[in-house]
C-alpha cells in the first residue's frame, strides 16, 4: 500500500509573499521587543529613583511670611512645600521619560527603515537581474539568458519563463534568417544562368533589333532581381547581433562609399558635399560601409538633375553620428517611416527594390544604434544615424 506524499501548504512554500511576511513580521516583533525593554528600563529607573528635593526647592515654595507664622502653620506650610517640590520633580521625570521615549522611537524608526530597505533590496535583487537581461535582449542580443539561481519562488518562475520565451524567439529568428539566406542562395544560381544566356545571345551580331530590345529589358529585370537577392542576404546578415566589434572611422567609410556612387552622381549632374569631422564608431567595418553606401545610393537615385547630396560625420559625447541629406521630390511626413519597411518605396519614383533603408536600419540596430529620417521642406530627405562611439 503506497502512501501519497503530503502536499506542502502554499503558505509554507518559499514564495516572495512568505519571505516578505516573515521578514517584516520578524522586524516588527524585534523592534517591539527592544522598544518594550527600553521603556521598562526607563520606567524602572524613574520609579526607583527617590525624589531629589533640594533646600532651594523648599525655600522657593515657602510663603514669604513663613517665620511670622505660628508653629502649627509653619509645619503645614513646610509639608505643603515638600509636596509641591516632589510633585514638580515627578513632572520633570515624566517629561524626561517622554523625551527619551520619543528619541528612542525616532532612532528605532530610522533603524527599521534602513534595515527594511536593505532587506527589500536583497529580496528584489533577482528582479534587477531580470530587468538588466531584458534590456540587453532589447538591444538585439537574443543569446542572453537570466539563469536565475535561488529558491523556487515567483521571481524564479518569472525568470525561467522569460528564458524559455527567449529560447523560442531565438529559434524562430534563426529559422527565419536561415530560410531567407537559403532561399536567396538558391535563387542566385538561376539568375546568374539567365544573365549569362542573355549576354551571350546579345553578343551575337545576327540578332535582330527586336530581340536586342527584349534582351536588354530582360537583363534589366534580371539585374533588379539580383539586387533584391543581394539585399535579402544583407538584411538577413545585418539583423544578427555583432559577435566582434572594432573601432571604425566613419569619414573613411563615407569616402569609400562616395567613391562607389561618384559615377552615378556625375551622370545625374549631382554634387556630393562632404563635412567629415572625426568620428569613430564601434562595430563591423563592412556593414558600416554598406550602411553608408545604401544611404548615398538612395540619396543619388531619388534626386533631381542638378541637385546635391550632403554627407556629414561628427561626434556627440559617447556617440558617432552620420547624416545624409539630399534634394529630390517632395515627400509627405507620413510617408517617411514607411520607407524603412522592406519592399516599401515611393510609388512615383519606381526605382530600387525597396530594401536600402531597411538594411540601413537593421545594420544600425545590430550596432546598438538608431536611425531616423525626416522630409526636407524643399524636397528630399535627411537621414540621421547614431552609433555608439568607439
Amino acid at each position: 500500500m503506497s502512501t501519497a506524499k503530503p502536499r506542502t501548504p502554499d503558505w509554507l512554500k518559499p514564495t516572495i509573499r512568505t519571505r516578505l511576511t516573515a521578514l517584516y513580521g520578524g522586524m516588527f516583533l524585534a523592534a517591539g521587543v527592544l522598544l518594550i525593554l527600553l521603556m521598562v528600563s526607563l520606567t524602572w529607573h524613574a520609579i526607583n529613583t527617590p525624589p531629589r528635593v533640594t533646600q532651594q526647592d523648599l525655600v522657593s515654595h515657602l510663603p514669604a511670611d513663613y517665620w511670622e507664622l505660628n508653629p502649627r502653620q509653619q509645619l503645614d506650610a513646610f509639608l505643603n512645600a515638600v509636596f509641591t517640590a516632589e510633585q514638580e520633580y515627578r513632572n520633570r521625570q515624566v517629561n524626561a521619560l517622554l523625551r527619551r521615549s520619543l528619541l528612542a522611537l525616532v532612532i528605532f524608526t530610522f533603524v527599521a527603515f534602513a534595515f527594511g530597505y536593505l532587506m527589500a533590496g536583497r529580496v528584489l535583487r533577482p528582479l534587477h537581474e531580470i530587468t538588466a537581461t531584458a534590456r540587453r535582449v532589447a538591444r538585439g542580443n537574443l543569446d542572453e539568458r537570466i539563469a536565475l539561481q535561488g529558491p523556487d519562488d515567483e521571481l524564479k518562475e518569472l525568470a525561467d519563463t522569460f528564458d524559455e520565451m527567449l529560447d523560442r524567439l531565438n529559434q524562430a529568428m534563426a529559422g527565419q534568417r536561415r530560410f531567407v539566406a537559403n532561399a536567396s542562395h538558391e535563387l542566385r544560381t538561376p539568375l546568374a544562368v539567365n544573365r549569362t544566356l542573355l549576354e551571350v545571345a546579345l553578343a551575337d551580331p545576327e540578332v535582330s533589333e527586336d530581340l536586342k530590345r527584349l534582351g536588354k529589358t530582360l537583363l534589366a529585370t534580371n539585374e533588379r532581381h539580383e539586387q533584391m537577392i543581394e539585399g535579402l542576404l544583407m538584411l538577413a546578415r545585418s539583423e544578427t547581433e555583432l559577435a566582434e566589434r572594432r573601432p571604425v572611422r566613419l569619414p573613411e567609410v563615407v569616402e569609400r562609399a562616395a567613391h562607389q556612387v561618384r559615377e552615378e552622381a556625375e551622370k545625374n549632374e549631382l554634387t556630393i558635399r562632404r563635412k567629415l569631422d572625426p568620428a569613430v564608431a564601434l562595430g563591423d567595418g563592412v556593414l558600416l560601409e554598406r550602411l553608408a553606401l545604401n544611404l548615398l545610393q538612395n540619396a543619388v537615385r531619388h534626386n533631381e538633375p542638378g541637385g546635391w547630396v550632403e554627407v556629414t560625420t561628427l561626434s556627440e559625447a559617447d556617440r558617432s553620428v552620420l547624416v545624409v541629406a539630399n534634394t529630390g521630390p517632395v515627400i509627405a511626413g507620413y510617408e517617411v517611416e514607411g520607407l524603412f519597411e522592406p519592399f516599401r518605396r515611393l510609388q512615383r519614383t519606381g526605382r530600387g527594390v525597396g530594401l536600402g533603408l531597411s538594411i540601413v536600419r537593421s545594420i544600425a540596430r545590430a550596432h546598438g544604434g538608431e536611425v531616423t529620417a525626416e522630409a526636407r521642406l524643399g524636397g528630399g530627405l535627411v537621414v540621421r544615424v547614431v552609433l555608439p562611439a568607439g
